[in-house]
């Protein structure tokens, strides 16, 4: 079955249907921005905004504190970023103290914490060094705990998680140099030895972070195909590498723009041989394992974003107070006072949805893969607009790095330094323009398992009259409702300026909702190639869902905190400005234009520009 457009090349189908068949179908708990897209926002879900229990904070906070005592004694992020390394203490000191088992549940020797805690801790370390941040987070989000938590056999866990106690650090090994986010493309090929009881890995994996240093890996393989209905079927399969195994070798140490201290590297495996029993969640699942593992990964990224704002937000609180310029301070000057309204405000966005998806993912009941594409995409833009602008504030001091600053007697804010490492974070775990596309393609999802057999060529006509029934009988309902009043009754003692922002919230999810709709009516089976409009749909939803948990999380504050709704009040403000533009731009753009011009520049017909340069 297919229900993309015929025009597309075969090879992008083939890709696309791939991908399609590795994701997860069904949707088992409520997801509040899946309602959302569909013209619900559903109040409840959301409010009262969830509070960490006492007796896991406390937990926390004792882990927090231990924390912050190692990064003081033993890590100065400059000299990381000057040198290029972690110092080995500092590697020792966190398994010490069970930073590498976070997550790992206490039978097997880690300190059992809960997302909420984890996310504590990343927040912490991201605010004051980001390699260490991405070190700590790579090996437990995406690396060989969150996998074998997810899918791994008790024989599996037994034998592995213990190791992350006693200070072993892992790694995820999925791209490849002509394999990133299409992963049909993957070469790196694992084939049976003669018994059936080993696979002998071979191919090359990069962008590797913790691969140089890492004592143990998820690999994914292109293992033999499966063959369904006479097609050979391709199959991705995950595998758990201990690096000491023959054939493992460290190619290459990559280097980068930012995060100078993060072990990142191309590796290359050679005739590795690995024993049946090491994959994980069975042969050809390990696309699935990927794209779930990453669903609760992607949290990490909310989390350290709102550290390194708050720290943004720190250094031009007060620098905007001492900087004086013609007279006063210039945050005086209404060109940086408007910036600092926008840093403060979307900090404070950024912060209610870090804790917001974080508590989502430790309650279980509810689906996230949206709440944390959405909180991955919109929190890693966010956070590097904030360091931009930080930049700009503190202007030639902020493009001075820390430690010429220091020499010369000056504040030595490493604010070059925080924006050089937070620009990677719109890459990883899925690209800004990747996430927009998941985030349409995972709304859409009602939609599309509604009207598949009507898309579907290999539908029979029972198959169609069915499908056909059922939209019937359901869409009529839908639509009416998406044009009834916006209620309030469910928003409780919301003050008033955050009620107004909720309802207009409600209302536009309705509106949303329709424009979804009209788009998928319009396009059909080509809608997958409007990325532009897709892209623009998906920023409305985000900005809907960074008002509702804003909201929510300024009214759980308010009593202790009333700047609280202000701040809020300010990004709502901003958010239904960006919203209300991205719906003229899907009416009105030029879209087709940008297409033209891009294809004219791949002919090389506008090589006259590029003259007088040297390359």
């Amino acid at each position: 079955m297919s229900m993309y457009s015929k025009d597309i090349s075969a090879e992008k189908l083939k890709s696309l249907e791939f991908a399609e068949d590795a994701r997860e179908s069904e949707w088992k708990y409520p997801s509040f921005v899946l309602k959302l897209f569909h013209g619900q926002l559903d109040w409840k879900m959301i409010s009262p905004f969830p509070t960490q229990n006492p007796d896991d904070k406390k937990v926390g906070d004792a882990f927090i504190a231990q924390l912050k005592a190692v990064l003081t004694q033993h890590i100065d992020p400059n000299e990381v970023d000057r040198t290029g390394l972690i110092p080995d203490s500092a590697y020792k000191a966190l398994g010490e103290i069970g930073a590498y088992a976070i997550k790992v549940p206490k039978e097997y020797g880690g300190l059992g914490l809960s997302q909420m805690n984890y996310s504590r801790a990343i927040h912490l370390v991201a605010s004051y060094c980001a390699s260490t941040a991405v070190m700590l987070s790579a090996h437990q989000s995406i690396g060989v705990p969150q996998p074998l938590k997810l899918f791994g056999t008790e024989e599996q866990k037994k034998k592995f998680l213990p190791l992350f106690g006693k200070g072993m650090i892992s790694a995820f090994a999925l791209t490849e140099p002509e394999a990133g986010s299409d992963p049909r493309n993957m070469k790196t090929t694992a084939f049976p030895t003669e018994d059936g009881k080993h696979f002998l890995i071979n191919g090359d994996k990069l962008w590797c972070t913790n691969g140089p240093i890492a004592g143990i890996l998820v690999v994914m393989a292109v293992t033999p195909p499966k063959v369904v209905n006479g097609k050979e079927i391709k199959q991705i399969t995950a595998f758990i590498v201990e690096t000491n195994t023959p054939g493992f070798e460290i190619v290459h140490r990559c280097d980068f723009m930012g995060l100078k201290g993060i072990q990142n590297g191309l590796l290359r495996f050679t005739n590795v041989k690995v024993p049946r029993e090491n994959i994980i969640a069975g042969e050809g699942e390990g696309l699935r394992l990927a794209l779930t593992t990453l669903n609760t990964g992607r949290l990490t990224l909310p989390a350290a974003s709102v550290g390194a704002a708050k720290w943004c937000l720190n250094v031009v609180r007060q620098w905007s107070v001492e900087r004086k310029q013609w007279g006063s301070s210039i945050g005086e000057h209404e060109s940086i006072a408007l910036k600092l309204g926008y840093i403060a405000s979307h900090t404070f966005a950024l912060d209610a949805i870090a804790w917001l998806t974080s508590a989502m993912a430790d309650d279980k009941k509810k689906d996230i893969r949206l709440e944390a594409a959405i909180a991955k995409y919109f929190s890693t833009e966010e956070a590097f607009k904030i360091a931009d602008e930080t930049l700009q504030i503190r202007a030639g001091q902020g493009y001075e790095t820390a430690p010429s600053l220091k020499k010369r007697g000056m504040h030595p804010w490493a604010v070059e330094r925080m924006l050089r490492d937070l620009r990677i974070n719109r890459i990883i775990e899925g690209t800004s323009e990747i996430m927009h596309l998941f985030i349409a393609r995972e709304a859409l999802d009602p939609h599309l398992s509604r009207v598949k057999a009507l898309l579907s060529g290999k539908s029979s006509g029972a198959e169609k009259m069915k499908a056909f029934l059922g939209a019937a009988k359901y869409y009529p309902v839908w639509f009416i409702k998406l044009f009834l009043p916006a209620t309030s009754s469910d928003l409780g003692d919301l003050p008033p300026a955050l009620r107004e922002h909720v309802l207009y919230a409600r209302r536009t999810s309705k509106r949303l909702a329709r424009e979804v709709f009209f788009a998928m009516l319009k396009y059909q089976q080509k809608l997958e190639s409007k990325q532009g409009i897709l892209s623009r749909l998906g920023d409305i939803g985000t900005d809907l869902f960074a008002i509702s948990a804003s909201c929510s999380y300024a009214l759980s504050l308010s009593k202790d905190q009333p700047g609280a709704v202000d701040l809020a009040d300010l990004f709502c403000r901003d958010a239904r400005q960006r919203i209300e533009s991205s719906f003229g731009t899907n009416k009105n753009n030029h879209d087709r234009k940008h297409i033209q011009v891009s294809r004219e520049l791949m002919k090389d017909s506008y090589n006259w520009l590029e003259s007088d340069i040297m390359v």
